[in-house]
């Protein structure tokens, strides 16, 4: 049977006045930090005010046209939004978000000066995630260890679709990369934009050669809210790598995943079904910034989590987990420092 979504539709009242926010879809109203999100119904949601960090787990950061000169765009991946660290920086601090897993983007592609460079200057903000080249000549070995080894990364992407044609992740330089990353302490994490059903296979094997691997599934590894039999059967394929205790989610890029509009209530059920399934100490929010800047701001993202969460309902500590906790502990570096109150 396919998955029954939460039909219920709540009005939301947010705040967009800068850049960092796209133009507005509901009326703004201001709230004091402290005081409640209002709803249509009569329920409620409290502001957190926790004292653990907010990390975001997945986002990009790319050079502005001005930085080009120094750290150049892979021909042909240009891209056509402002992503500069700087424009990051502002987002952040308007949404009280503490700080990120940064994902090398594709427009810089296997050149990863721009990303060294922000971590190197924000080491205590930002930790690294490079992208896995799957060259037949193995020279992603050697740069994926200077990465890690050399400049600090802490994660890996495999990208399948990098992969020479007819070529698997599961293949010489992918078990290679992947049993490597797992002996330097390096997670990898899985886009399966083109659908998990595509890659489950390889994703199963590799784990079950190498468990010492950590893996993250970016995106709710691409799976939308089930509308029939065959969805709801690629979804349970997700719920059921929850028995590999290296696997790890992310409930991140909302805007794709989602059938609806901002806040994205369809993916409760979703969010539900992880957690039972993986436990919020295995799940973790990310943004996709700067895509999300124009599908619903980035403080619209995270809240919308907060939201998300009070429709199961979920208990506050596993929201703290998802929104930060399980991103300092998996990575139990820099980032765990605690808040200021």
């Amino acid at each position: 049977m396919a998955l029954r979504l939460c039909s219920t539709v709540l009005s939301v009242s947010v705040v967009r006045t800068n850049h960092c926010s796209r133009k507005p879809t509901f009326r703004s109203v201001s709230a004091p930090t402290n005081t409640t999100i209002r709803m249509s119904s009569s329920e409620t949601i409290p502001s957190t005010s926790s004292t653990s960090n907010v990390i975001d787990s997945h986002l990009h950061v790319w050079a502005s046209p001005q930085e080009a000169s120094k750290f150049p765009y892979f021909p042909g991946q240009e891209p056509n939004l402002p992503g500069n660290v700087d424009f990051l920086l502002q987002c952040m601090e308007e949404a009280g978000v503490d700080g990120a897993l940064i994902v090398q983007p594709i427009s810089h592609k296997f050149d990863h000066s721009y990303v060294t460079s922000v971590l190197k200057k924000y080491p205590t903000k930002f930790i690294g995630c490079c992208l896995a080249n799957p060259a037949d000549d193995g020279s992603g070995l050697k740069q994926f260890e200077h990465l890690v080894l050399k400049d600090g990364y802490r994660a890996v992407r495999f990208n399948p679709y990098l992969w020479p044609s007819g070529e698997k992740m599961t293949n010489e330089i992918g078990k290679t990369i992947f049993k490597r990353a797992g002996e330097l302490n390096v997670a990898v994490g899985f886009m399966c934009m083109k659908g998990l059903d595509l890659h489950i296979s390889e994703i199963e094997q590799l784990c079950t050669e190498f468990p010492s691997t950590l893996v993250l599934l970016d995106h709710l590894a691409f799976c939308k809210p089930p509308l029939n039999d065959k969805e709801d059967f690629v979804f349970s394929k997700l719920l059921n790598l929850a028995r590999f205790p290296q696997v790890y989610v992310k409930f991140s890029a909302l805007f794709r995943v989602s059938r609806t509009q901002l806040p994205y209530l369809d993916l409760s059920p979703l969010l539900s079904q992880l957690v039972s399934s993986f436990g919020a100490n295995r799940v973790m929010w990310g943004s996709d910034f700067p895509f999300v800047v124009p599908e619903c701001g980035y403080k619209g993202a995270k809240e919308a989590v907060q939201l998300i969460a009070n429709q199961i309902p979920l208990p506050s500590s596993d929201l703290e987990w998802i929104m930060g906790k399980t991103a300092a502990q998996l990575f139990h570096s820099q980032l765990t420092v605690a808040k200021h109150e």
